[in-house]
């Protein structure tokens, strides 16, 4: 693959990101290859960069990601993109939803590490959390933006992020090369939920990067009340 020339300097700057950010990010790097049980493959320092960092500041050419107030990120696994976008974006708060205890539990040890105050770990599977009142202390309409990177199809994203967006919100799913027939049943699905595509976006975030596609669709209508339904349905029965 060659050498990696992004760093977390080289990408702050690309970015347009406060100074601060970079040892963050430094931090989050060194915690991510030195952390005893990582749910990644991608944890050397070269690695992770490009697989993690450059990654997830990729949403960032997203305006309505890059203005969120409130942003979910959904199946966080080791913590990416949210993260790092919690770093990016000092004045939001990121819930990272991620049904494995295990795997919450390393997002806040290397949350702890590079001292990202503004992210935090939720352990619940997206439709439970989608399904909880914010009054509450669910996410139900709680969220401007929510994320997903290798977690389902378009049509399982939807029904998973439309009961947590106001209106207005967006979701930006990390995906690589474009499919025409998922992206099809994803539109159906969307329409089903009270959602509308808008853009698929192609990015690079680092050299030598292929098909990766920054899907958004937005929230324009109140999701229907049967929505989401029981955890698994949305992957078993899909709405498209």
């Amino acid at each position: 693959m060659g050498v990696s020339r992004e760093t977390p300097a080289a990408l702050a700057a690309r970015y347009g990101l406060p100074g601060s950010t970079v040892g963050q990010l430094d931090r989050l790097l060194d915690a991510l290859e030195a952390e005893p049980d990582p749910p990644t493959t991608e944890r050397s320092r070269e690695a992770a960069t490009r697989a993690h960092v450059a990654d997830a500041l990729s949403g960032l050419e997203i305006e309505d990601l890059a203005q969120a107030d409130r942003i979910a990120d959904l199946g966080a696994g080791a913590g990416f993109p949210g993260l790092v976008l919690a770093v990016a974006l000092p004045a939001a708060i990121l819930d990272l939803v991620e049904s494995a205890r295990r795997k919450a539990v390393v997002i806040e040890r290397l949350a702890r590490a590079a001292e990202i105050d503004n992210a935090r770990a939720i352990v619940a599977r997206a439709e439970e959390w989608g399904r909880a009142p914010a009054a509450a202390g669910g996410g139900a309409g709680h969220y401007g933006a929510v994320t997903a990177r290798a977690l389902a199809p378009l049509a399982v994203l939807v029904e998973y992020a439309a009961p947590l967006l106001t209106i207005g919100g967006v979701l930006v799913a990390y995906k690589g090369a474009r499919d025409g027939g998922e992206e099809r049943s994803g539109d159906e699905a969307a329409r089903a939920v009270g959602m509308e595509p808008l853009e698929v976006r192609a990015v690079k975030p680092f050299g030598g990067a292929r098909n990766r596609h920054l899907h958004v669709l937005r929230k324009v209508s109140d999701t229907p009340p049967a929505i989401p339904r029981r955890p698994g349905m949305a992957v078993k029965r899909p709405l498209a």
